[in-house]
């Protein structure tokens, strides 16, 4: 078991203390936040988010960068919406072709990545728009609000109420959310695979010379990143009823905060799914508070961004400083 020298090196142990100061400073200021209703509902409303964090996060661990994830998820759910209300096909064939569909679209920037050895965010950047320009093209931009039953219909699997009164509702969202997590700390904590993401991420050259598959390994991350940003397209679409084409465009920059919150490093390697669970959940906070008190949306964009910023600069310098420090341990002694 960890001791708390240990633990205060961690930035889950820093991201859990600020969450506490948050939670204690909103619970005073507004009555409302501290209720198990608005937890759960907090939950629900950023479950889709959550999902596509996952498929970024495996991307990072893998020393890549994606941002066309929330345009994949709007392509696969419309192409699944399509097969589904113009095609009448059942949810046995609709959900596996979704998939497939945001696989191939994660395929398709691991092929651009590896063979153009172009740096995969001016990659992704590049698909993202291709990807939603053409959506857009395509669709006119026209939603589709006659999704099926099966698939519009509010799944709710445990519901009571509290002694406030307030209804609980535990829905296919919040489910899902938890099984992504759950198979993602799975993925990188019990299998071979991702021990070879870690050090991928960390040394790609280095892992290329112990003979580790450099190109199998960055076709599974993002395949598994357009995986998990297609079944949040479609567990979006069962939380609002339809299916949008640009209901998902600009969360990338959320959904990219809360995975350097949680610790992930832009520069590969290192990064725990607790840590992105906890960004996540930071997020939320921070919103659902400033909605709360009625303060500016824009706040929160501000915060974003600052998010990125700082993370991004406290890496760059920590590797500058690591690099450093080598150098001189590997300096002949004068």
């Amino acid at each position: 078991m960890p001791d708390l020298a240990s633990l205060r090196n961690r930035p889950e142990f820093w991201l859990a203390a600020v969450i506490t100061v948050f939670v204690i400073v909103l619970s005073l200021a507004t009555p409302n936040f501290l209720s198990l209703s608005n937890f759960v509902d907090l939950t629900e409303s950023y479950a889709v988010q959550a999902i596509m964090a996952t498929g970024l996060f495996v991307v990072l661990i893998a020393g890549g960068i994606d941002i066309s994830f929330a345009a994949t998820a709007s392509v696969a759910q419309y192409a699944a919406a399509l097969l589904a209300t113009r095609f009448g096909l059942s949810p046995l064939l609709v959900i596996p072709a979704g998939l497939l569909v945001g696989t191939g679209l994660g395929f398709v920037n691991a092929t651009l990545i590896h063979y153009a050895r172009v740096n995969s965010i001016i990659i992704t950047i590049a698909t993202m728009n291709v990807y939603f320009a053409l959506l857009m093209y395509a669709t006119g931009g026209h939603s589709i609000y006659n999704l099926p039953e099966w698939w519009s219909e509010r799944i709710t699997f445990l519901q009571f109420e509290t002694a406030s009164g307030d209804l609980v509702r535990i829905t296919l969202p919040i489910v899902v959310m938890v099984a992504s997590l759950g198979l993602c700390w799975i993925l990188l904590n019990r299998s071979k695979t991702g021990r070879q993401l870690y050090a991928m991420g960390g040394n790609a050259e280095a892992a290329r010379r112990i003979g580790l598959n450099i190109s199998r390994l960055q076709f599974f991350a993002y395949g598994f990143a357009g995986f998990m940003a297609a079944l949040a397209g479609l567990v979006q679409a069962n939380r609002v009823g339809e299916a949008v084409p640009n209901a998902l465009y600009g969360t990338e920059l959320s959904v990219l905060s809360a995975a350097v919150l949680g610790g992930a490093s832009l520069l590969g390697g290192v990064g725990t799914i607790g840590g992105i669970t906890l960004g996540i959940l930071m997020l939320a906070i921070i919103q659902n508070g400033l909605n709360l008190l009625d303060i500016s949306p824009y706040c929160f964009e501000i915060i974003t961004g600052a998010i990125i910023l700082v993370s991004t600069s406290l890496t760059a310098l920590s590797v500058r400083s690591r690099t450093r420090s080598r150098l001189v341990e590997e300096a002949p002694n004068v």
